[in-house]
């Protein structure tokens, strides 16, 4: 039977985490290793300076007090003892999309998992007020999970899927999008007067693109992005060749 890992960044408590363990069960045998508290924007932090814990919740469910990224190494090494044969990565609370993906903790357990070899998947739906619908992006998340272990991905890759709310119109392959950072850092001061800081975000304008995971979830579809851990710019090699060698001349 297949062994599948799902993690994820809200903690092991979500709603999200356990819709998706329950659809992937269809796929084979579901452990879960999530962080203890949340652990959102967290991106692909690894913990080397404090011990971690483990916390036993179920036989099939497992507490880390450490980031997603921990999760994926602490089952591997210490849960499975071996590599499990898939990585399911969510269900996140609010999308995952373009340039955001670098904070994204959900993201990074999927990252995770590719660049140990494992096949992966990270999936996240769009955040909401009041209660969550889980089932869809868990029925997204399980089809191209099955997909992808049957077809395999070329090494190192993994997918990112974005679902919108309610029932999506279909799937569509994209890319990254791509937005302005401009962020706020508000300032505000406790009781005693010393000041402390809140990092917010300032705007949130989205470059157009046909192809972009953002515009496929304003349209109503579940976006697939494939992703990879390279992230060498090799449209710009030539330009920092000559450049080298500009500064190689310059040195003699």
């Amino acid at each position: 039977m297949r062994r599948i890992l799902v993690t994820n960044d809200d903690g092991y408590r979500s709603g999200g985490i356990h819709h998706l363990a329950r659809a992937l069960r269809d796929l084979g045998a579901v452990t879960v290793v999530a962080p203890v508290f949340e652990a959102s924007a967290i991106g692909h932090a690894l913990t080397l300076r404090h011990p971690l814990r483990v916390e036993e919740i179920d036989e099939r469910t497992f507490a880390v007090d450490g980031t997603p990224t921990d999760c994926v190494n602490v089952a591997v090494a210490r849960i499975f003892k071996g590599l499990p044969d898939l990585v399911v990565s969510g269900i996140n609370k609010g999308w995952n999309l373009g340039d955001d993906i670098t904070y994204s903790g959900t993201v990074a357990g999927a990252l995770e998992a590719a660049l140990l070899g494992i096949p992966a998947v990270a999936v996240s739906l769009r955040q909401t007020r009041g209660d969550y619908d889980f089932s869809y992006a868990a029925r997204a998340a399980t089809t191209m999970a099955e997909a992808i272990m049957r077809r395999p991905l070329p090494g190192r890759t993994f997918l990112n899927l974005n679902v919108p709310k309610g029932q999506p119109k279909g799937y569509r392959v994209t890319v990254q999008a791509k937005r302005n950072h401009v962020t706020s850092v508000a300032e505000r001061h406790d009781p005693k007067g010393r000041a402390y800081y809140w990092i917010e975000e300032g705007q949130n304008e989205w470059e157009p693109h046909d192809r972009s995971d953002y515009q496929a979830v304003r349209d109503g579809y579940v976006s697939v992005t494939p992703l990879h851990p390279d992230l060498t710019a090799h449209g710009a090699l030539t330009i920092v060749e000559e450049l080298a060698i500009e500064s190689s001349a310059e040195v003699k």
